[in-house]
């Protein structure tokens, strides 16, 4: 690149330097696997979503993910995080997806509709469907999630804890994770979910 400079008039060709640098960057930013936004990509993207109230905060664990490497080899685990990755994005419109490292993702998304407990559930269920190309290799996928309102005041990782300690509740009860809001905020929750059976979405 550097080579084309002195050949092109001095304004494109820095032009040209300017978006390539940036693409490298842009790269730089991007986990190589999965094409998801790296741990620091994500945070800087993640703490802007937050700004609105109405965001949720998603952390997903590969279940058994060691297993599935011993049994099928590191390029079968491989495929598989790249796939979990794509659809995590895809069941996460509009938000912030990223791979924080290993085996382990986050999101953030804005619940526009008041419809993310439903959406997640879902969500949880496709991640945990086989490989398209190899059907042998799949598992199950542990959502955890907080509302940022629940939790007012609290940074990107506060709330990310809190969406691990719901994570680990899910994976012992097999289903995705809702992090407990505050006690203040417990009556309106309740009344909004009346009629639904206690604990279906888990609590940290």
């Amino acid at each position: 690149m550097a080579a084309l400079l002195p050949v092109l008039p001095p304004v494109i060709g820095w032009a040209v330097h300017a978006r390539w640098l940036h693409s490298q960057l842009t790269i730089a930013r991007r986990d190589p696997l999965t094409g998801l936004w790296t741990r620091d990509a994500f945070t800087r993207r993640a703490r802007r979503l937050l700004r609105d109230p109405r965001a949720v905060v998603v952390l997903a664990d590969v279940d058994h993910f060691k297993q599935i490497n011993d049994t099928h080899g590191h390029a079968a685990g491989d495929v598989l995080l790249a796939t979990i990755a794509a659809r995590l994005s895809y069941g996460t419109p509009g938000g912030v997806v990223g791979r924080l490292g290993g085996d382990e993702f986050a999101a953030v998304v804005v619940d526009r509709d008041g419809t993310a407990g439903d959406r997640l559930d879902v969500l949880a269920r496709v991640l945990a469907r086989p490989v398209d190309t190899a059907p042998e290799v799949h598992t199950t996928v542990s959502l955890g999630w907080v509302r940022a309102a629940d939790h007012p005041g609290e940074d990107l990782s506060a709330l990310l804890r809190r969406a691990d300690e719901a994570m680990y509740t899910a994976k012992r009860s097999g289903r995705s994770g809702r992090s407990a809001p505050r006690r203040a905020r417990l009556g309106r929750l309740l009344e909004s979910v009346a009629g639904r059976r206690p604990g279906r979405r888990g609590a940290a």
